[in-house]
This record gives C-alpha cells, structure tokens and sequence, in this order.
C-alpha cells in the first residue's frame, strides 16, 4: 500500500473545494488589497496550509498567469520544494505555539527578506496558542515590518483570542465533500473504495485527519477490537488476556489515543442506527456485516451504556489518568 503524500503547492484552481476563500484570496491578488495579516480558519485537514502556500507562491511568482503561480519561475520552484527563504512557518511546539516561538518569528522579520517580494509568515494552529504569546504577537499583526504579510490558521471550534481575531482578515474554510476525499484516498494510497469511504466518513470530510486516521492503522486496530468484542466471552482467561494486550496497544498510541475512543463511538453509534433501522445513515461501511450479530448480542439499552463507557474514558484520558488501565477497563466494560 503506498503512503499518501501531503499536498505540494499547485494552482488555486487545482486544490479541492474552498471556492469562496479562493475567490476571495484571487480578488485580493487581482485588486492589489493585500490584508497584512489573514486568519485562514476552519476545520483541521481541509487545505488550509496547502492553500496558504500556495498563495504566498502567487504573490512571489515572477511570471503570474491569471494570478496563478507559474510553478516554473525560481521563485516557484522554491516553494514547490519548501526551500523558499522567505516562506517562513511556526508550528506548535508539543501541544502549543509557545512565547519562545513568537520571540523568534519577531526577530527573524526585523530584517528585510532575501528575495521575496512579499515576505509571508504562516504561524499554524493559532488556537493553541497561550495568552502571552498572544499577546507578544499583537504588535506585529498590527503593524508587520514592510514587504511582510502574517498568515494565521486556525481552527473553527478553537479558542481564538478576540484581539487576534479583530487583527486579521478572516478567511473561512470548510469540510471537503467526502467523496472528493474519498477518491483523493483510494487514488493515493491503493485503499479498496469501501475503506476509503469509511474514512472520509469518519474524518468528516477532513482530507489531513483521514490521512492521518491511514497513516496510524487505526481503521485496523479499530477492527481488532471490535472483532475481539464479537467473540470473545465475558470473565473469561482467554477475554482476560486478549483485552489485556489490546489496551497496551492502544495505550502506546498516545496523543492519537483519542482517534480511536472516536473510531469505537462511531461504530456504536451505528449499531443504535442499525437497531433502530436507519442503515443509510451509517459510517463504518466496512464493518457493516458486523452489525446484525453485535445487535443481537448487545440490547439498545446496553450499547447506549458502552457510548457513557467509552465518554467516560475520554474525561479520564483528559485527566491524565494512566492509559492502559483506562483502556483496559473500557473494552472489559464494552464485553
């Protein structure tokens, strides 16, 4: 199975969907009213950096074309292979964009860029961001050194301070149609279009979260544990050992932990779907085979329980209650 590749910058017109921040970014371009600072903000995976890289390519291509990058030019060909010296991206450090980082990015724009015509600053996941690196970024979305344009994403349920917010020109993003996300899915990494239907389902049109949900496995896993729950008996040393080893592994995924908790509450959630006849609302299109006989083991009222089960693991997790024993008594309580 090939691995999916991220996308690489292209024209405004060869990137999936976002027709209304294209338009707005091609307008911008074509009027020459350049907003110095811009808040592309949306959900995550949905093209928000690839169209921020393309952008800054437009305003830097020596041989535009239709405000388009030419993708031939020096310039271009930089940005294409992410050497650009004047391209110049913040991403958070662990779970947060931290002061440090923004002291940094300063530093760096109190000198003029090496060749860029547009200098452009993408500082990702602006959400993440703490109050006092915040409020050390203020200044300079509100008067950015010359030839200097700050591009920030965030994400749409995220805490975005107001003074950030009142600083930028917000450029809304949305989901992707998930058959677009689908066919991008099979096409890249080889998935039947059963599986590649499932995960744009369950990424919600979110091209970078169902890349991410292949990259980890986690449909796999997913399917382990379900297939263990069929089978297996309640308090038994077989049951006992089989979920012992399977929360040891979901607990050494870590940060991506939660994908799963999110993976099993789809699939419960597709079983009350199921049980209370309303299949064509489902999203685990590859384990529908599975649903008839889990809905014959398990009562409505009993898989209402296991989705409290598996909310209560996710408060747990937050908690930083230890991992393993959460999942462990999780998928003893899904038996």
């Amino acid at each position: 199975m090939k691995q999916p590749q991220e996308n690489s910058p292209q024209s405004f017109a060869g990137i999936i969907g976002q027709e209304k921040a294209k338009k707005l970014l091609r307008r911008a371009v074509a009027q020459d009213r350049l907003a110095h600072a811009f808040l592309f903000k949306g959900p995550m995976g949905v093209g928000k950096k690839t169209l921020a890289r393309t952008f800054a390519a437009a305003l830097n291509c020596h041989n535009p074309k239709d405000h388009e990058p030419c993708g031939q030019c020096p310039s271009c060909r930089k940005f294409t292979a992410g050497s650009h010296p004047d391209f110049i991206v913040i991403e958070p450090e662990g779970a947060a964009i931290k002061i440090n980082q923004v002291r940094e990015l300063k530093k760096t724009l109190a000198f003029p860029p090496f060749e860029a015509k547009i200098r452009v600053a993408l500082v990702c996941e602006i959400h993440t961001m703490r109050r006092e690196a915040a409020n050390s970024l203020l200044k300079t979305l509100e008067e950015p050194p010359a030839q200097t344009m700050l591009i920030l994403t965030g994400d749409e349920a995220g805490g975005i301070l107001p003074t950030i917010l009142s600083r930028c020109q917000t450029v809304p993003f949305f989901p992707l149609p998930q058959p677009e996300v689908a066919k991008i899915l099979a096409r890249e990494a080889g998935i039947t279009t059963e599986n590649a239907a499932t995960l744009a389902a369950m990424a919600e049109g979110s091209l970078g979260r169902a890349r991410l949900l292949l990259a980890k496995d986690l449909l796999g896993l997913r399917r382990e544990i379900i297939e263990h729950l069929l089978r297996l008996e309640p308090d038994t040393p077989t049951a006992i050992q089989a979920l012992g080893e399977l929360a040891e592994t979901a607990a050494r995924l870590k940060e991506d932990l939660g994908e799963l908790l999110d993976l099993l509450t789809t699939w419960h959630h597709d079983l009350l779907l199921f049980a209370h006849g309303a299949p064509g609302s489902i999203i685990n299109y590859d384990l529908s085979p599975t649903f008839p006989a889990a809905c014959r083991r398990w009562s409505k009222g009993q898989l209402a329980d296991k989705l409290h089960l598996l909310d209560t693991a996710r408060k747990q997790l937050a908690r930083n209650c230890n991992p393993t024993a959460v999942c462990e008594v999780l998928f003893f309580g899904l038996l």
